[in-house]
C-alpha cells in the first residue's frame, strides 16, 4: 500500500502473532499518508481527535465508524465527547500496529472528509 486509495481499497484480515506487526520503517511509511494521526503508546498504537460542531454529528461519525469496523471486523477505542471523538486504533493480536490499523484510519478520514456540518 503505497497510496492512500491503496488503503481505502483494502480490506482488514484476520491477523494473529508478532509477525503480523508492522516495523518502524513500514509504520512511518504509512503515517505519511495519514499526516493528521500520531502515533501513541510507544509507537503500538494510533491516535487521531475528529472535532464537529455539536453533539448529534459526533454521534453521527461514530455510528458511521461502526459501521466500517463492522463491516472490517477491526474495531477502534473510542472517546466520545459532545463536540469531538478521539479514534485509537491498535492490532491487540499482534501486539502492535498492522496493515488493518492504517486501513482503518484511512477510511476514518475519507468518513470525516465526506462529513456534512
Amino acid at each position: 500500500m503505497h497510496t492512500i486509495d491503496d488503503l481505502l481499497g483494502a480490506r482488514c484480515r484476520p491477523l494473529r502473532g508478532s509477525e503480523h506487526m508492522l516495523d518502524a520503517r513500514r509504520v512511518e511509511d504509512l503515517l505519511v499518508l495519514l499526516p493528521d494521526w500520531s502515533l501513541v503508546e510507544h509507537g503500538r498504537a494510533l491516535r487521531r481527535e475528529f472535532h464537529f460542531p455539536d453533539y448529534y454529528r459526533t454521534l453521527a461519525f461514530v455510528n458511521a465508524l461502526a459501521f466500517v469496523a463492522h463491516a472490517e471486523d477491526h474495531h477502534p477505542d473510542l472517546g466520545v465527547h459532545y463536540n469531538r471523538c478521539v479514534v485509537r486504533y491498535s492490532t491487540h493480536d499482534v501486539g502492535g500496529l498492522s496493515d488493518n490499523d492504517f486501513i482503518c484510519a484511512a477510511k476514518a478520514e475519507r468518513l470525516y472528509a465526506t462529513r456534512h456540518d
